[in-house]
Parts: structure tokens; sequence; C-alpha cells
């Protein structure tokens, strides 16, 4: 996983972005200002920065034009065309305006990592094992057959691991914003990736939401 370093004033907002990084299993620093930031990126190497525009001290644009070629994404309340254009021109890898969902921050940091080869391909678990960029799952070393869709679901399991996710919420992520399918769909799915990865134990369910890859 990734060292990340997280450049945001408001408080509650940056312990939120930490906890969630945290739990998906991300390493987090947390300042609070441009002159703290410039003093971190300084003194430690990080693989993404999380960077508020807004800052005291220095703002964030000021922070990026100073750092070195850092992944970055910044994180602000400036939703004009002007400010996305001027953050992206300046050379940052995404832009995300608040108030903004914590999983779809969670998707555009795994986006940028996988770009800049700081995320791995691969993903273990006890004797499971997936890799991403061929498609593949093994269970014990021996292939498991899952179907594209099954694939997909696990996918956002593991890139969400111990965040609850609601069956809409599955829906979206794996099956696509314009599928008019049941949420029992999520269930069948839910099953049979259980019953073949050998995952009762990990893939739980979660009370009146949905479910919850737990690790």
């Amino acid at each position: 996983m990734a060292t990340i370093l997280i450049v945001e004033d408001e408080i509650p907002i940056n312990e939120l972005i930490k906890r969630n990084l945290q739990s998906v299993g991300h390493t987090c620093i947390s300042v609070f200002d441009g002159r703290a930031a410039i003093d971190e990126l300084t003194q430690n190497e990080v693989d993404l920065v999380l960077l508020d525009v807004m800052l005291p001290e220095i703002d964030g644009y000021e922070v990026f034009q100073q750092m070195e070629k850092t992944p970055t994404i910044f994180l602000t309340a400036r939703s004009s065309l002007m400010d996305k254009v001027k953050g992206l021109t300046l050379g940052a890898d995404d832009y995300l305006v608040k108030p903004f969902e914590i999983l779809e921050l969670l998707a555009r940091v795994d986006a940028v990592l996988r770009r800049t080869q700081k995320e791995s391909k691969h993903f273990e678990l006890d004797g499971l094992k997936v890799d991403f960029e061929s498609r593949q799952v093994f269970l014990n070393e021996s292939p498991i057959e899952c179907t594209p869709k099954e694939f997909d679901l696990l996918e956002v399991l593991v890139n969400n691991r111990n965040i609850a996710l609601s069956r809409d919420k599955l829906l979206e992520l794996a099956w696509g914003y314009d599928y008019e399918g049941d949420t029992r769909t999520v269930d069948v799915h839910i099953q049979k990736l259980r019953k073949k990865l050998d995952m009762e134990s990990r893939i739980k369910t979660v009370y009146k939401i949905g479910y919850r890859l737990e690790i």
C-alpha cells in the first residue's frame, strides 16, 4: 500500500480522510497548512499528496509548484472550470471538488496509484490471490473461474476493504450507473464469491446496509 500525505486545514475533514485511507491499508501523514506540507515533503518521501487549495501560510497551488514531481490530487471547494483547468494545467493528477463521497476519493486515489505504479496489481489474503491486471483468481494456488461480473464485484470489495458498502453502491460500482437490475443480484453474486473463494468469514453481511470485506 502507499504512503499518503494529507494537506487539509479543516481538522474533521483531515481526520475523516485519514481514517478511511488507513482502513483500506494506506499509511497516512496529516498536516494542516502549506508550510508544514513543504517541510514534510522535504524530509520524507511519499507516494501521493492529497492537497487542499485554500490553505494557511502557503496556498495549495504554491505548495504544488514547490514540490518534486509527487503524484497529487487537489481537494478543494473551488468548483469553477477555471480552477480545475489551473490545477490540472499545473500538472496535478486529479482534481476533486468538496463535498465529495469518501468512496469517490478512494477510487480516485486507487486510480492515481495504479497509473503511477505505486499500488500493487495483486491482492493476497489467506489462500486467495487476485491478479487485477490479468483478471485471474487463485485459491491455494489453484485457478478459480470467476465470471466478469464476479471479478468486478470482488475488485470493488478489495479496493474498499473494511468499508461497509450498500447493495445500491455495489450495483453502482460493479455494474455501472445505468444498471437497472434488482439489488438481489448483489446477494446472488456475493453468495457465489463466498462459496468459490472460501470467504464466508471474510465477506461480512452488514445488517440493513450491505456487505464488507473484512481484513
